[in-house]
C-alpha cells in the first residue's frame, strides 16, 4: 500500500515562506496528476495546486502568483512553495495522488501537515 508522508508544516508569520514536502513510500506508477489540499477549521477541503503527468499545473486564484507546485520524480516527492502566507492560508494540508489504471482509479492522500500563518 502506497503511503504518502507530508512535512514542512509550521507556524509562520504574514508575509513569510513554507515549503511543504509530499514523499511517497514507493514508485507509483499510472499517475494521472497529483495535489495539494487544504481544510480550515469549519470549512471543506479545498484544492489548492495540482500538477497533471504531463507538467501541466493549476491552482486556486487565492494562491496563484504566491504558491509554486512542483515534483521530483527521482526522489517520489511533491512540493509546495508557499510564498507571502496570508492568516487565511491558515489549515491543514493534504498531498494527493491520482492513478488511473484500466478499469481501476486509485486516490492516495496523506496525514496532513498542520500550517498556521500570525498576522
Amino acid at each position: 500500500q502506497v503511503q504518502l508522508v507530508e512535512s514542512g508544516g509550521g507556524l509562520v508569520q504574514a508575509g513569510g515562506s513554507l515549503t511543504l514536502s509530499c514523499a511517497a513510500s514507493e514508485i507509483i506508477r499510472s499517475i494521472n496528476a497529483m495535489g495539494w489540499y487544504r481544510q480550515a477549521p469549519g470549512k471543506q477541503r479545498e484544492l489548492v495546486a495540482v500538477i497533471t503527468s504531463g507538467g501541466s499545473t493549476n491552482y486556486a486564484d487565492s494562491v496563484k502568483g504566491r504558491f509554486t507546485i512542483s515534483r521530483d520524480n527521482a526522489k517520489k516527492t511533491m512540493y509546495l512553495q508557499m510564498n507571502n502566507m496570508k492568516p487565511e492560508d491558515t489549515a491543514v494540508y493534504y498531498c494527493n495522488v491520482d492513478v488511473v489504471q484500466p478499469a481501476r482509479h486509485t486516490i492516495y492522500w496523506g496525514q496532513g501537515t498542520q500550517v498556521t500563518v500570525s498576522s
